[in-house]
C-alpha cells in the first residue's frame, strides 16, 4: 500500500463503507462493481476489497478486534497472534507494576505486542521504520491511551530512560509482491530491519527486552546470556522469542505450547544419558509439537511419557503407554494399528484389503511427497486412516496408524 492509498483510505467516507462492505454481494467482482457506481476509485475500491478480506483472515490473531483493525498482507504476516502478544507482556513486566512501565517497541508493525502492552497499562512508544505501516499501527492502537506511535528507525531512538525494549525486526524485502500480495523473505539476519546484530546488541543493554524472530532461526545465533523460547499456539510454531535481562527466566532453550493446555519444557530437562530401547517400536506414537522439535528437546519428553526415539536424529516418539499427565499437551498420539511395506504397490493392497481409501500422510525422515504417494496409490472410496513414513533403525517403515482422542 502507498501513502496515497492509505491517506484516502483513512477518509472517513471510506472507513464507513469499510464497516458495511458486507451489505454488497460476497463476490469480489460484483463488489468491485457496486464500489465503483457508488464513486469510489479504482485504487479506493482495490484498497476496500483487500482491507475486508485481511480483516477475515486476521480473525484468528486477534479475533473480534480485527473488524476495527487495518493491515498490510506482510503486517498480518508477521504480526503476533493476541494471546501470544500477551504472554510476551507478561514476560517484560515481570517484577513492575505495568502502569509504571515505559515500553519501546522498536519494529512496531502494525501494532499487535505494542496493543497487549498498552492494553495491560504500560506507557508504550512504538516506532516503525514504514511510513504507511507505522501510521497503520497509529489506527489500530487509537483507542489506548497509552500508546504512541512514530514513523522513525528502531537505529534512531535514544533507548535510555525505557523500562524494557521490544524488537520484532522485518524479515521481508520492501519490493514487488507476489499474486497474494506478499513480499519475498529475508535470509541473511542482518538484512532484517534493524540488523539482527544491532539488535542483539542492544537488547543485550537493556533493564528487560525480548526479540521476535521466525522459528527457524539457527540456534548459533542465540546470545548466551539470552533464553531462547520457541513457541507454538494451537499447534502451529509461530515464533522463537529472546529474552534477556528481568524478562528471562532461565537461559538457554525452550518451548512453549500454547492452547487448551500448555506445557514449558527447558533445556535442563533433557536426560544427561540416552533413553533405553531407542528403536524398539512400542504401542504408540508420539509426534512431539513443533515448538519442542525446533527447540531440540523432544528427549525431554521421554522420561515424564516412558517413551523413547525411534531413531536417533527422528523427532517421533514411541511408547507402550497412552500418554497422560501435563507433558502429554506436548505431543499428537497416535495408536500403531500395523506396520505396512513400505514400497507402494503392496501398500496399496494392504490399503485396500483393509477397506481404506482415504489417508493422511505424515514423513519424518522418509524421502517422499506425500501428494505423489497420495497419487500413487490410486485409492478406492473408504475409510479414512493415517500412515506415517519414517525410519525405525536402518529400515524404512510405513505406520499405519489411529489418532487417540485427548
Amino acid at each position: 500500500m502507498d501513502p496515497q492509498t492509505l491517506t484516502e483510505l483513512l477518509d472517513v467516507t471510506v472507513l464507513e463503507r469499510l464497516e458495511t462492505i458486507d451489505d454488497l454481494p460476497a463476490d469480489d467482482l460484483a463488489r468491485s462493481a457496486a464500489l465503483r457506481k457508488e464513486g469510489f476509485s479504482a485504487e479506493v475500491t482495490a484498497a476496500l476489497l483487500t482491507q475486508a478480506q485481511l480483516r477475515k483472515e486476521a480473525v484468528g490473531k486477534f479475533g473480534p478486534y480485527a473488524a476495527e483493525m487495518l493491515f498490510t498482507r506482510d503486517g498480518l504476516a508477521q504480526a503476533t497472534r493476541l494471546p501470544v502478544a500477551a504472554h510476551h507482556a507478561t514476560r517484560l513486566l515481570a517484577g513492575h507494576d505495568s502502569e509504571d512501565v515505559r515500553f519501546a517497541d522498536l519494529g512496531c508493525g502494525i501494532g499487535a505486542d505494542a496493543f497487549a502492552f498498552a492494553g495491560l497499562g504500560a506507557e508504550v512508544t512504538a516506532v516503525d521504520a514504514d511510513e504507511v505501516t507505522a501510521a497503520l499501527a497509529s489506527f489500530n492502537l487509537r483507542h489506548l491511551p497509552g500508546a504512541e506511535v512514530s514513523h522513525a528507525r528502531a537505529e534512531d531512538v535514544d533507548t535510555a530512560g525505557f523500562d524494557a525494549l521490544w524488537f520484532d525486526p522485518a524479515r521481508r524485502r520492501i519490493g514487488r509482491a507476489n499474486a497474494r500480495g506478499a513480499t519475498a523473505r529475508i535470509t541473511d539476519p542482518d538484512d532484517f530491519s534493524p540488523s539482527l546484530s544491532w539488535v542483539l546488541e542492544t537488547a543485550a543493554q537493556a533493564p528487560a527486552a525480548g526479540v521476535k524472530l521466525g522459528p527457524a532461526l539457527d540456534h548459533d545465533l542465540i546470545p548466551a546470556e539470552a533464553e531462547a523460547q520457541w513457541v507454538s499456539h494451537d499447534g502451529d510454531v509461530v515464533e522463537v522469542c529472546l529474552y534477556f535481562g528481568t524478562a528471562r527466566q532461565r537461559a538457554g532453550r525452550s518451548a512453549l505450547v500454547m492452547g487448551e493446555r500448555t506445557l514449558l519444557v527447558h533445556e535442563d530437562d533433557v536426560p544427561e544419558t540416552d533413553e533405553e530401547g531407542i528403536g524398539e517400536l512400542g504401542s504408540y506414537l508420539l509426534e512431539p509439537d513443533g515448538a519442542i522439535v525446533r527447540a531440540g528437546l523432544v528427549t525431554a519428553l521421554t522420561g515424564p511419557l516412558q517413551a523413547r526415539r525411534l531413531h536417533p536424529s527422528i523427532a517421533y516418539l514411541t511408547t507402550d503407554t497412552a500418554p497422560t499427565g501435563p507433558a502429554a499437551a506436548g505431543v499428537s498420539a497416535f495408536e500403531i494399528v500395523d506396520v505396512l511395506p513400505a514400497k507402494i504397490p503392496s501398500l496399496r493392497k494392504e490399503l485396500v484389503s483393509r477397506g481404506i481409501g482415504s489417508v493422511v500422510i505424515k514423513k519424518r525422515g522418509a524421502d517422499i511427497v506425500p501428494d505423489q504417494v497420495r497419487r500413487q496409490l490410486k485409492l478406492p472410496k473408504g475409510d479414512k486412516a493415517t500412515l506415517v513414513f519414517t525410519r525405525l533403525g536402518d529400515k524404512h517403515i510405513v505406520l499405519l496408524t489411529r489418532p487417540l482422542e485427548r
